[in-house]
């Protein structure tokens, strides 16, 4: 048994790879390659149990799909498993984007443009489009989730604060809690709750606060700056975004605001967490320190952005079975699967507003869309072509 369960996270940790070097386009699009892979093609969990993991996740603080792949690591192997799925997720992208900054620091890409990524955008966006279909044809069933989720998505489209996501979550579970009648009884286990990560999660923050104040250490503030931002951001990459700027080129200066804005045009184009430009942040960051500083700088920055989700997770997941035997618990979860469902949808048109609307890029969205529902070609030979077709066209 030991052997067989050595080779089932060998192939689950490949799976996570392929994924890490092969997901573009943010939570949202992440999901759509995650009911392809862990769900349909591996059945490493249901679909129903998926939907519920990344709601979990959008209600908590920190990167939204970081959070659900390590927590569907944590299903199938527990906490060691789970750093591991966190390692080989981040680490791709976080080598990419902290090379990036060395590359910009030494005006070795002055000159270099991004060009061919031109249709990774609205690839994206068939992609979380694709992801919203597909979560509402699964879990929108009912007239009250189908009202649900078109009001999620009219309020996570106008209202742009990050508070809102976990709100509107809490509100629509709220609302079909109160169908919890209709739920079949089952036998309620004692909800005990392992305070263990919350626990690490605070000490790490007042640690890292402390020794940051006490040692005014380079590398010790960074890594406080960013866990700090991680254990309050809801809603994703964008959402980080202006986070970074206000302190690291706003108020800090360590990078400018055209060095900000290549890497954010550079992320775009790296497969993976969106999370992952706190690397090219944190490396460009301590710049006058060395070569050796800025790769540490990079990897401390990733270490310092996704560990408190990570930890927060955690938490949460070891009382989640055990809490959602409640009737009331279970009800609720259709207002929170509709409500994503819509979060979803609205993520789709923000993120196609500042694109050119132009004819031929509405064409790659529903071109892209059209073959992740009726054809069977893996979601990365569909980024290698937009990729192609960006270098020939």
């Amino acid at each position: 048994m030991g052997a067989v369960k050595r080779i089932r996270y060998f192939i689950f940790l490949k799976d996570v790879f392929i994924l890490a070097i092969s997901a573009f386009g943010g939570p949202q699009a992440h999901l759509a390659m995650l009911l392809n892979i862990m769900v349909k093609k591996r059945g490493y969990i249901s679909e129903e149990e998926l939907m519920e993991l990344y709601a979990l996740c959008q209600i908590l603080p920190g990167p939204t799909s970081t959070q659900t792949i390590t927590a569907i690591g944590f299903r199938i192997g527990k906490a060691n498993l789970a750093y591991l799925t966190l390692l080989v997720w981040m680490l791709p992208a976080v080598a990419i984007m902290t090379t990036a900054a060395i590359l910009v620091d030494n005006y070795q890409t002055k000159n270099f443009s991004l060009e061919f990524t031109k249709f990774i955008q609205p690839m994206a966006v068939g992609f979380i489009s694709y992801g919203a279909y597909i979560i509402a044809s699964k879990m929108v069933t009912t007239k009250t989730a189908g009202a649900l989720m078109a009001l999620s998505a009219i309020v996570t489209y106008f209202i742009s604060k990050p508070a809102a996501l976990p709100i509107v979550l809490v509100f629509a579970g709220c609302l079909t809690a109160f169908k919890y009648k209709k739920q079949e009884i089952e036998v309620k286990e004692k909800v005990k709750i392992k305070w263990g990560n919350f626990t690490l999660w605070g000490l790490v923050l007042i640690a890292a606060a402390l020794l940051g104040a006490f040692t005014q250490d380079r590398i010790v503030l960074l890594f406080e700056n960013f866990y700090r931002n991680g254990s309050l951001i809801f809603g994703g990459g964008q959402v980080l975004i202006p986070f970074l700027n206000k302190e690291f080129v706003e108020f800090k200066g360590y990078l400018s605001s055209e060095e900000f804005l290549s890497g954010l045009a550079m992320v775009q184009a790296v497969p993976g967490p969106t999370f992952s430009v706190s690397s090219f942040v944190g490396a460009l960051s301590v710049r006058d320190l060395g070569l050796g500083a800025q790769i540490l700088g990079g990897f401390i920055a990733a270490c310092g952005i996704f560990l408190p989700g990570t930890f927060l997770i955690f938490f949460v997941i070891r009382f989640w079975d055990s809490l959602k035997k409640y009737r009331v618990v279970r009800a609720s979860l259709e207002g929170i699967h509709a409500a994503s469902a819509g979060m979803v949808a609205s993520a789709a048109f923000l993120l196609f507003e500042p694109i050119d609307n132009s004819v031929l890029n509405v064409t790659v969205v529903i071109g892209t869309f059209l073959l992740l529902t009726y054809t069977k070609i893996p979601p990365p030979l569909i980024i290698l072509a937009g990729l192609a077709a960006g270098f020939l066209i």
